[in-house]
């Protein structure tokens, strides 16, 4: 049995369809449904059994869970404005720490999110080595707990045994459900759809301008192939960055979403909040040297690519499910 927490969340759902496509129909979906819309991405799915979060961390933590063949650890609060630290703490940081430390102890393979976030405001740079791992500040409390356990990880010595992937900027299907947490390539698709143009925050730091900060903008599916490689590829662990490897901006990222529609470009830009000002990252770039460097032949496709197939293949014509 694969275990896939967060199965029914974004990346968690899209990979438990890649398990699917390859065959493997034997997984535990493990996550917190709430009145939220999520259990949507479940529909498309082939799976075993649904365990709430919390049932799910009691067996594990009371030696009640049959060893599974992998835990895929996406289960997380994901927002990078969420204020509730000790929440974080519990739910991010602590949970990991007990399904890793059972799949440690059990020899189970344990692949797990980390995030981009950990990077803070890229003073330090991007680059996914453990030995710059204690340099880094992250702006925001989820972050932060991602970098914790990070540490946790390295400080036992975890990563000769797992895999942590700190996930850039995410987009494509599965991500209908995160209301303000959702990529600016979904949002924009939904502006242009009803007011035929897209608001974009100006640049308030010297250097750049509007429009024209940077994130390493990753596909969903992209990340899925590579995640499924590195369950075929044991040998291989590690702390990775999983992003493009290219900054782009996000007049770029726009402007593919136009294309991809059909539709005139029309780009509004305005203030960006005050309470965001101090957290916002204007540039971001996976540096992907060391998970090339360990065998992994997965190659990103462009933004351009990547945002064509998103829009003309799930999201005209209604919300279709990955």
């Amino acid at each position: 049995m694969y275990i896939v927490t967060g199965g029914a969340g974004f990346i968690g759902s899209v990979f438990a369809r890649k398990l699917n496509i390859e065959g493997i129909d034997d997984i535990l979906i493990v996550d917190e449904l709430g009145s939220t819309e999520r259990w949507k991405n479940l529909r498309n799915i082939r799976y075993l059994d649904f365990l709430h979060k919390d049932d799910f961390i009691d067996k594990v933590r009371n030696v009640k869970l049959s060893n599974p063949k992998a835990i895929i650890h996406m289960g997380a609060c994901s927002s990078t404005t969420e204020r509730d630290a000790d929440y974080m703490m519990r739910n991010n940081y602590e949970y990991t720490k007990a399904l890793c430390d059972y799949a440690i102890r059990t020899g189970v393979r344990f692949i797990y999110a980390s995030s981009a976030a950990t990077y803070g405001d890229g003073q330090h740079g991007y680059d996914d080595d453990l030995e710059r791992l204690e340099k880094l500040v992250p702006l925001n409390v989820y972050g932060y707990s991602k970098h914790l356990f990070d540490l946790y990880a390295k400080r036992h010595g975890y990563f000769n045994n797992i895999v942590g992937l700190k996930f850039f900027n995410v987009y494509g299907p599965n991500e209908y459900h995160k209301e303000d947490m959702r990529s600016i390539a979904l949002k924009s698709f939904q502006q242009i759809s009803s007011m035929g143009q897209v608001k974009l925050f100006k640049s308030h730091r010297a250097g750049y301008t509007d429009g024209e900060q940077k994130r390493d903008f990753v596909y969903v599916k992209y990340c899925c192939d590579v995640m499924w490689w590195l369950l075929n590829n044991p040998s291989v662990n590690g702390l990775f960055n999983l992003g493009s490897g290219s900054a782009r901006s996000w007049n770029d990222l726009v402007r593919a979403v136009f294309t991809a529609m059909k539709r005139p470009e029309a780009i509004q830009y305005i203030d960006m909040p005050h309470e965001l000002r101090p957290q916002y990252q204007y540039f971001t770039e996976a540096r992907m040297e060391r998970l090339k460097a360990a065998g992994c032949p997965i190659i990103s496709p462009s933004l351009e690519e990547g945002v064509k197939d998103y829009v003309c293949n799930y999201l005209t014509g209604g919300p279709n499910y990955a």
